[in-house]
């Protein structure tokens, strides 16, 4: 016995010193409860544990020796997609940061974080001065070569500083075009436009186990423009451009990267980029992936995209005396439709529906036709609060989210929005009633 406790007293110093922490304050502190750590592979993240977090935002999450080294995610909210951010964990050193959700992140602790955050500082310096260099017109070749000079030593050096390190492979993919000699202007934007993906590898498994080959992909759809192209124009252009970047990438990358953008571009509204997307280039990959989920996602977006006709479904309409059913497609009562789907429990449906029924009674006799359906789990309610606008065509939609008309239009949320044509084309789907407003003052 006394053996086996002399050898728990040697060992143990030893697992404490391979113990190593991430220590961090978030501020605003505006009721975040946990920090959880996951592993990044380049296929999915993997829980590792999580820590509370204070009053004043602090936390500190212990990692055994089983920690490799590696890209780590902190989530520090729900949604998780969006309240995060990558740390590199090289398990030789703790990590300490103190995170501002409006100015970022820096790093007290962490040789191998504070290089890659130094090093984006510097080079955001140095573009900063070559941005102000052409936008005074200067017309000394001298300051620019120096300038370019400057980027090329800051380059070199933070490369060999980084050497042997995880961070020297987000420094190194991250090189920008760096010109040898003068260049105008548009000869400079014209290179960096060519030579933007030259230092990225898209199969490198540390870039894939973050977030950079994405950010740096969104960067260039919607950093780089042209000004004889409309926004949709420029956005088809530079994803064929990074199509071509993606040549070599292994499917399930490409698919990764193709789906962010796709999803971008679907919920900004531009449909004609986000089915480009789908037909050209995402929908044979996750054909080859065999990804269900995904053909099907972007199947149901692309019968939604405006200029196609609206699902169709039954409604009753008064003709005469008698209540009859009708599909949507055979009704004609009126020159556009709001499709709105909308819910009794929903604080702000309620908010918005009065607003949209004055604005309706505004308008000419014929000019609009709500068909208000309501996602509800019980009819009793929405009983109450439908009969208060008499105007509308009222669907009682039960089952809420999963109910069938609901599925059909891919609504996620209430109130939504779907303004129809005469013919019943989707021309317009506002986000809110203040963008619809706005849209039927124009449309109209």
């Amino acid at each position: 016995m006394f053996k086996k406790i002399v050898l728990f007293a040697v060992l143990m110093p030893v697992w404490m010193f391979c113990q190593h922490s991430i220590k961090g304050n978030i501020s605003p502190n505006i009721g975040y409860k946990n920090a959880i750590i996951y592993k990044i592979s380049p296929a999915q993240l993997h829980y590792i544990t999580h820590a509370p977090i204070d009053e004043k935002g602090s936390f500190n999450i212990v990692l055994d020796s089983t920690a490799s080294s590696g890209m780590y995610k902190l989530v520090y909210a729900i949604p998780e997609e969006e309240y995060n951010f990558d740390i590199i964990y090289n398990a030789k050193e703790d990590v300490e940061f103190k995170f501002n959700t409006e100015t970022g992140i820096s790093y007290q602790k962490s040789i191998e974080n504070q290089l890659v955050t130094s090093y984006t500082i510097s080079m955001s310096l140095i573009s900063q001065d070559i941005g102000n260099y052409f936008v005074e017109d200067s017309n000394d070749t001298l300051v620019l070569k120096d300038i370019f000079k400057n980027q090329r030593k800051t380059q070199s050096k933070f490369e060999t500083d980084a050497k042997g390190t995880i961070a020297y492979h987000f420094i190194k993919a991250n090189k920008p075009y760096i010109p040898k000699k003068y260049e105008t202007y548009d000869e400079y934007i014209n290179n960096l436009k060519i030579h933007f993906f030259d230092h990225v590898n898209f199969n490198d498994t540390i870039l894939q186990s973050s977030n950079f080959l994405i950010e740096r992909t969104l960067n260039y759809v919607f950093g780089i423009t042209t000004e004889d192209k409309d926004e949709a124009s420029n956005y088809i252009t530079n994803i064929d451009e990074v199509n071509k970047a993606l040549k070599s990438a292994k499917p399930i990358i490409k698919q990764k990267i193709l789906e962010v953008l796709w999803q971008q571009m679907a919920d900004a509204g531009y449909d004609s980029v986000a089915n480009h997307i789908s037909d050209k280039y995402l929908g044979q990959i996750a054909k080859q992936l065999n990804n269900t989920e995904l053909l099907n996602r972007m199947a149901l977006f692309k019968s939604l995209s405006i200029g196609n006709k609206a699902p169709d479904f039954t409604l009753r309409i008064k003709q005469g005396e008698e209540f009859v059913s009708k599909q949507l497609s055979e009704i004609d009562l009126a020159e556009n439709y709001i499709v709105l789907f909308w819910s009794s429990m929903c604080s702000h449906c309620l908010d918005e529906i009065p607003q949209l029924q004055s604005h309706v009674k505004k308008l000419p006799k014929g000019k609009i036709k709500v068909i208000a359906i309501g996602l509800e789990d019980v009819a009793e309610n929405w009983k109450k609060e439908a009969i208060k606008y008499p105007e509308f065509l009222h669907v009682l939609g039960l089952n809420k989210w999963e109910n069938k008309i609901a599925k059909s239009y891919n609504v996620k949320a209430t109130p939504t929005y779907f303004l129809l044509n005469k013919d019943k084309k989707i021309i317009a789907k506002p986000f809110d009633f203040e963008v619809l407003e706005a849209t039927l003052s124009v449309k109209l």
